[in-house]
């Protein structure tokens, strides 16, 4: 089974190897359609207290360490990629940026294409319920 991973903010450091995390999620509510907030605390295993009040952290489910804690922390909130990965990303998203400048718009051209079709049909279903009036009428 996979282990659940939550984010949160560190609300309390005091004690040793651990820290009180709070999660909080929005759901909309069944009855009245409105959001929701709920909050719950989770004391969570932070093995060199590294972690202070105020972090961003993300903590996964682990086996029982403590009467309460349950889970342990595994990174703080912020992207934890290497520079060289980060590097590469932005190299990447680069590339794409100027591929799609040099590429040229083919795409206006379907849309004309398209456009007498579109109002063919249009003229087609006007002067078809007039047909059927006049047969009516005879």
């Amino acid at each position: 089974m996979p282990r659940r991973v939550l984010e949160g903010k560190v609300v309390s450091d005091a004690t040793n190897k651990t820290v009180t995390v709070l999660v909080e999620r929005r759901f909309m509510h069944p009855v009245y359609k409105k959001y929701v907030k709920k909050s719950a605390k989770y004391a969570a295993h932070d093995e060199t207290n590294t972690f202070k009040v105020g972090d961003k952290v993300s903590i996964i489910e682990c086996r029982p360490i403590s009467k309460t804690k349950r889970w342990a922390v595994v990174s703080d909130g912020v992207d934890s990629l290497s520079v060289a990965d980060k590097a590469r990303a932005d190299a990447k998203v680069a590339a794409n940026a100027e591929a799609k400048k040099n590429a040229k718009p083919a795409a206006p051209k379907a849309e004309k294409a398209a456009a007498p079709k579109a109002a063919e049909k249009k003229t087609e279903a006007k002067k078809a319920p007039a047909k059927k009036d006049d047969k009516a009428k005879k």
